[in-house]
């Protein structure tokens, strides 16, 4: 049975000022609407505001420059505000992403105290009752300690992993079940984890708003459905409809060479893979159901396991994914970025491989969904091993890779992720600009541009790349024979798919 989609969010009985700390990642950008539809004045703390221009809720909601690593702007953006959630986390950061956790908790709890914030509201990780957590599950509960310490009543929510169309754990799941079916594991896919729905996080994140009281805890929320993690990825082949999956369990202990190898064989970055194997060496499993005495279940329960899963893949089949586990991996963030043609970069060395073609026989209307529609499953148009042996290697050397892959199929938006590119402008049926997060030594985008000449369209294709340092000038010499094999089929190539999308235009028109 796959639950309805369609979610009622009920009126709060008192609407209050929430603030969103972390809007851009994968739960807050979905908390937000939920919010809004509740009832609640909703402000949201970024540190570039322009990141959230093409968020649907983006007029809806105050947004409030802050950045977090100083504090700057927190204060204010609090002040007014009853409840803060605070849902950012370091995880893709870097080594030191415990010591930043907790300054950034420490400076939310100085701000909501100095501001008179009714509230704070966490999400963190079940773990179990120990001092020798993993350095991930440690973090969080430090997080969750330092909040419940301060004088203002906190509400720190502990959930295993999070079950939902584009989340981290979702993703690992299924790249691991798609990409082997017989699946050489370490040990710790024999541990047990208690799977809860992304609708049922976000339930509790947005009910913890309405709670009374002084109420200071940490809550463990679960779904009731425990299951060894290799389970989990058995029965995930099953709901989608994949052939038998085997787990093979080895003695392989150590989670960094897990995360290393959970990183090749999916779509995200050893930065994601490395702590997400770490938080898996402890049964993630809840300890007590106290959370019903100030919040009750849903109406309609708590979605199971196979009920998560089917409800995750049909969103992803009617292109209802809002976020996904790369939204703020470095992600919207990167569309804050320079662009290659800001002023201050006037006088650098700028290499470009720059081609103009002309398609009497195409208006730029169809080539457009050809170009939104580049790389994940439709490829990149021309010599896909070249491609394929290039995201192998940027995957090894700790770049995106190429198996990213796509937010959706044939829709594009700032900020998403393309294979190892990133949507950094889009101005549909005219422009599109990809920013490179492969390994490399300077900055590399790759624009496509459409102009409509009268007879047909112009089809202009650039590639555009800042180098730094030697290494950065070596590496174009290296590659730039290779582009000028790949470059011209990628767009002769784009122009027939366009072509065999529009049967009546496929004669010869290129010049």
């Amino acid at each position: 049975m796959v639950p309805s989609q369609l979610e009622t969010i009920d009126p709060s009985p008192l609407p209050r000022t929430v603030l969103v700390l972390g809007a851009t990642g994968y739960i807050g950008g979905r908390l937000v609407p939920r919010l809004l539809q509740a009832g609640h004045h909703v402000r949201v703390a970024v540190r570039s505001p322009h990141k959230l221009e093409q968020v649907p809720w983006a007029d809806e909601v105050d947004i409030h420059r802050v950045d977090l690593d100083d504090g700057d702007g927190l204060l204010e953006a609090a002040t007014g505000a009853e409840v803060i959630h605070h849902l950012v986390h370091s995880m893709g950061s870097g080594r030191d992403f415990e010591d930043k956790e907790a300054a950034t908790a420490r400076r939310v709890a100085e701000a909501a105290e100095a501001a008179g914030v009714r509230r704070i509201v966490y999400l963190g990780g079940l773990h179990p009752d120990k001092t020798d957590l993993s350095m991930h599950m440690r973090s969080r509960a430090e997080v969750g300690r330092i909040l419940l310490d301060s004088p203002v009543p906190a509400v720190a929510f502990q959930a295993g992993i999070i079950i939902g169309s584009g989340s981290a754990s979702f993703e690992m799941v299924r790249h691991l079940a798609l990409t082997l079916r017989l699946m050489p594991a370490p040990r710790w896919v024999s541990n047990h984890v208690e799977p809860l729905a992304v609708r049922d996080v976000l339930y509790y994140l947005l009910k913890a708003v309405d709670i009374d009281g002084d109420v200071n805890r940490a809550f463990d929320i679960g779904s009731h459905d425990v299951l060894k993690y290799a389970e989990i990825m058995r029965r995930f082949a099953a709901i989608a409809g994949l052939k038998p999956r085997h787990v093979l369990t080895l003695p392989l202990p150590a989670p960094t060479l897990s995360g290393i190898w959970v990183g090749l064989v999916t779509p995200l970055p050893f930065a994601l893979t490395l702590p997400l194997v770490q938080s898996l060496q402890e049964d993630a499993v809840t300890k007590d159901r106290d959370v019903d005495e100030v919040i009750p279940p849903p109406h309609e329960g708590m979605l199971d396991f196979e009920q998560s899963v089917r409800l995750a893949l049909l969103r992803e089949a009617e292109g209802a994914v809002d976020t996904n586990w790369d939204a703020d991996a470095g992600g919207l963030a990167q569309a804050a970025k320079p662009l290659p043609n800001d002023p201050e970069w006037a006088g650098e060395r700028v290499f470009t491989d720059d081609r103009t073609l002309h398609f009497s026989d195409l208006t730029p209307e169809q080539l457009w969904p050809v170009i939104e529609g580049i790389g994940g499953k439709n490829g990149w148009y021309s010599w896909p091993l070249a491609w394929r042996v290039r995201g192998v290697w940027d995957k090894i050397v700790g770049g995106a890779g190429l198996n990213r892959g796509r937010r959706l199929p044939d829709r594009l938006r700032v900020g998403d992720p393309v294979d190892w590119w990133r949507v950094e402008e889009l101005d549909a049926e005219r422009r599109l600009l990809l920013r490179a997060e492969m390994r490399v030594s300077g900055s590399a985008w790759l624009e496509f541009t459409t102009t409509d000449a009268g007879q047909g369209c112009d089809f202009r294709q650039r590639a555009i790349f800042i180098p730094k340092g030697v290494r950065g000038r070596i590496y174009w010499a290296f590659i730039s024979p290779f582009h000028r094999l790949i470059f011209p089929a990628m767009a002769k190539n784009i122009a027939t798919a366009a072509k065999k999308s529009h049967p009546e235009r496929r004669q010869k028109g290129i010049s």
